[in-house]
């Protein structure tokens, strides 16, 4: 299994501190679900707002002469915590766990894994990315300008196009003028002629709350003009709430440590 394809998904998907983790289950009744952004600009995007969220499904990856599909999980603590497993055939290849400031991945096919910080995760990508970055990419949420930065916003049919550079980065989002929430996301650096482009699909309002959630993300990493690596999300059951999650992880006695990257 490509570890691309799980992290990327994730997706795209630990710190020097402990992750908080205990058991049980998700409480769907008591999430608050909305949370309405309104910034000078005029944006309007409405963002999830659970402390946690478990979901399954299934992710499909190419990269290359890589063509091949996953069962995932994936759970998330607000601000916190993402975990993420995929498995072939009811086996386990792949395990990430990200914090705010570390990343880590073990390949349990090839008795690797990694430890380091989101330099990885902007390598597998091919743009920076930072933990709330990913967190945002996983739940479909509205990214907004950082301060001092005004967006520019326009019209698109039934969206609200809004736009703002970051850095040597151009962010450029659809959000949906009826639900609020994002419906593309497109991230870009021209001087390195590289893109990510998330577009979120097939909207269901989750349990407990009033708020659509996007049950399928396709994404695309592009490279000198070219797609270079494409995955499709596609979740079957999401769950959230303010109960608790696990996070479980550790490395495996004897598994080598990587040190370079591997698409």
């Amino acid at each position: 299994m490509n570890k691309s394809a799980i992290v990327l998904a994730a997706l795209a998907l630990a710190s020097c501190h402990r992750v908080p983790s205990s058991s049980g289950k998700l409480g769907p009744g008591t999430s608050t679900a909305v949370a309405p952004i309104v910034t000078p600009a005029g944006v309007k995007a409405s963002n999830t707002d659970f402390k946690y969220l478990s979901g399954r499904g299934k992710v499909h990856f190419k990269h290359k002469e890589v063509d091949q599909s996953a069962n995932f999980n994936l759970r998330v603590r607000r601000d916190s915590a993402i975990w993420l497993s995929g498995s072939l055939l009811g086996i386990e290849g792949v395990r990430a766990l990200l914090t705010p400031d570390s990343v880590r991945v073990v390949n349990r096919l090839q008795k690797s894994y990694f430890a380091g910080d989101y330099a990885y995760l902007s390598q597998l990508l091919n743009v920076p990315v930072s933990y709330q970055q990913m967190q945002a990419i996983l739940l479909g949420d509205y990214q907004p300008a950082p301060s001092g930065t005004t967006p520019k916003v326009a019209s698109e049919g039934a969206n609200q196009a809004v736009s703002y550079t970051q850095a040597a980065l151009l962010l450029e989002q659809l959000i949906s003028t009826d639900s609020g929430r994002l419906q593309q996301l497109k991230v870009s650096e021209s001087a390195a002629q590289r893109s990510l482009t998330v577009a979120y699909s097939d909207f269901q309002k989750l349990e407990g709350t009033a708020l659509p959630f996007a049950y399928t993300s396709n994404v695309v990493g592009q490279q000198g003009g070219a797609e270079s690596t494409s995955a499709t999300l596609s979740f079957s059951k999401v769950e959230v709430g303010a109960g608790h999650l696990e996070f479980p992880f550790s490395i495996p006695k004897g598994f080598k440590k990587e040190t370079k990257i591997r698409k």
